[in-house]
């Protein structure tokens, strides 16, 4: 949740498909090694010598992209997997407190993980776990931190149906900017897929923020007045709450070479709304195309009327 605490910039999107999805899906479990960002205990042996690139212009001048490589060592210890997570804020003009110019400046943000996945024997439960190391950069400001994130899945092969549960950015930081050591983003987030039988279609329901049940909050811009004067404000009831946690999201053809893919995201959605105005807010949408041993997948989100995001990335299968 915004505001509440530093390194935010871990729980952004990983991929174009997550970002078409909807976001913070993470109930993929077969070949993307991107999936492993978000999700430990989805890293298995399909992932094996696959590496994924990806990139995203996010809104502004902000830039930033994931990298992830999957690695099947044997098949005792299984598969080790390592990413990283890169955010540019671009470049600032600087001033004083007078407002006279000084010099420029910029800002960025980067984590390294290593994780890694087991089966529980003689069952179809998944455990893994993420370790990642942290470093900012804002301003003349640094921060180091380090964080873990701990998946468990359920993957039921005859229903093609996972169910999923994981605890991310479970840490501190090392390094504070100044002298106030801050929270870090943490988050719990379930879902479940399951390709219907005989049907092309996948579909994803995620619900995320689950540490935090009220959400929702109610909108100035909203309130409503009267001919007397007397102010209303949204009405936030146990409904909203509940639904802004939901994201939905689809996939035609999962197992072909070419694929479409839509999401819905919930809070998103209501939270930059306009009203009276449709912005499609919430949205979003994308592809893939496997070309041989690369697979390119593009997606597109929109935020609002004034602010949207394409997102390109590159999956090599590097066997």
């Amino acid at each position: 949740m915004g505001g509440r605490a530093t390194y935010q910039f871990l729980n952004l999107v990983n991929s174009p498909r997550q970002a078409a999805l909807g976001g913070k899906t993470v109930t993929n479990y077969d070949y993307d090694p991107t999936q492993g960002l978000f999700n430990p205990a989805s890293i298995n042996p399909e992932m094996d010598n696959q590496l994924s690139l990806n990139y995203v212009n996010y809104l502004g001048d902000v830039n930033y992209g994931t990298a992830a490589y999957a690695y099947l060592w044997d098949r005792r210890t299984q598969v080790l997997h390592v990413g990283a997570t890169y955010v540019n804020y671009g470049t600032f003009d600087g001033y004083d407190e007078l407002g006279n110019a000084t010099s420029s400046f910029s800002g960025g943000e980067v984590a390294l993980s290593v994780g890694h996945a087991r089966n529980v024997a003689f069952t179809n439960f998944h455990i893994g776990g993420n370790l990642k190391l942290i470093s900012s950069k804002l301003e003349q400001y640094t921060s180091f931190g380090a964080a873990l994130d701990i998946g468990v899945m359920y993957v039921y092969e005859d229903w093609d149906l996972q169910i999923t549960g994981v605890a991310r950015n479970l840490g501190t930081q090392i390094t504070p900017y100044e002298n106030t050591y801050e929270k870090l983003p943490f988050e719990v987030i379930l879902g479940i897929s399951q390709t219907l039988e005989n049907v092309p279609v996948r579909w994803h329901f995620t619900l995320e923020n689950m540490q935090r049940w009220k959400v929702a909050f109610a909108n100035p811009n909203r309130d409503e007045t009267d001919l007397e004067g007397n102010t209303t404000e949204e009405n936030i009831n146990f409904f909203d709450h509940a639904l802004r946690h939901m994201i939905f999201g689809i996939e035609l053809f999962p197992e072909s070479g070419f694929n479409l893919r839509l999401g819905y995201n919930v809070r998103r959605g209501e939270e930059l709304r306009i009203l009276e105005q449709r912005a499609f807010a919430g949205l979003s949408g994308g592809f893939s195309i496997k070309l041989n041993k690369v697979r390119l997948s593009y997606s597109y989100s929109q935020y609002s009327l004034a602010g949207s995001s394409s997102f390109f990335g590159l999956n090599l299968n590097l066997q």
